[in-house]
């Protein structure tokens, strides 16, 4: 039996806190993309929301915050999105970016099929997918963040040369991923199946779920996918 986790204490008090940084909250109530587009639908005005016209990268699963944090303090010239669509995961990241004062990150609590509500058409430049779930088991596939359904979506939202970046531990998902790519036109770029063979890359920002996989010497997988444009 699987075990729920526990709302965190004065929940509600602690997002509204953050409700600046929040930029939809609906994951809860969306059950569909068709729902979302007739019930959130707000495409935002990055410029409002920013200040600013830097280009603007997104992560989907930003879990407890720390690879979105570290990238947005040395990349500030950027503006960044992450979403995470459970709601007791995603006030870590909130108050993280809060306590740290980073200003250039703001969230989405939502699920990934419904970004196009969100997201104006060809607008991002990266999105990044850091070991994202890989659903294993048959008839999940279409579930998987890099299952062409998705990766349809993320072309209407990329520029064109825009790219996806993505790392996983899992070998299965992978080769799944770059056959997925391929199949909707992506240019792979620096595909490595050992990314810290040679120790970790100056560039590469460790995740906490890396770290436990290199710690064990295990491999992880990376590649760069690259929207061509239509």
């Amino acid at each position: 039996m699987s075990m729920r986790m526990r709302k965190k204490r004065n929940f509600e008090a602690r997002m509204e806190a953050c409700k600046d940084l929040l930029l939809a909250r609906g994951a809860g109530g969306i059950l569909n993309m068709k729902e979302a587009a007739e019930t959130y639908r707000a495409l935002v005005d990055f410029r409002e929301v920013f200040g600013n016209d830097n280009p603007v990268a997104l992560e989907i699963g930003c879990g407890k915050g720390g690879f979105i944090c570290a990238l947005a303090k040395r990349e500030q010239g950027v503006n960044f999105l992450a979403l995470e669509k459970m709601s007791n995961v995603i006030l870590t990241p909130l108050e993280e970016v809060r306590l740290q004062g980073i200003e250039n990150v703001r969230f989405l609590n939502i699920r990934a099929e419904c970004l196009p509500c969100y997201i104006p058409e060809h607008s991002l430049d990266a999105i990044y997918l850091n070991f994202s779930t890989p659903l294993p088991k048959l008839g999940y596939a279409t579930q998987r963040l890099t299952h062409r359904g998705f990766l349809e979506t993320y072309k209407k939202l990329l520029k064109k040369g825009g790219r996806i970046l993505q790392k996983t531990d899992d070998r299965e998902f992978f080769e799944f991923s770059i056959e997925e790519y391929k199949a909707c036109g992506f240019r792979l770029e620096n595909l490595t199946y050992n990314l810290h063979e040679n120790g970790n890359p100056d560039w590469n920002i460790v995740t906490e779920y890396e770290q436990k996989w290199i710690e064990r010497g295990l491999p992880i997988h990376r590649v760069e996918a690259v929207y061509l444009g239509e």
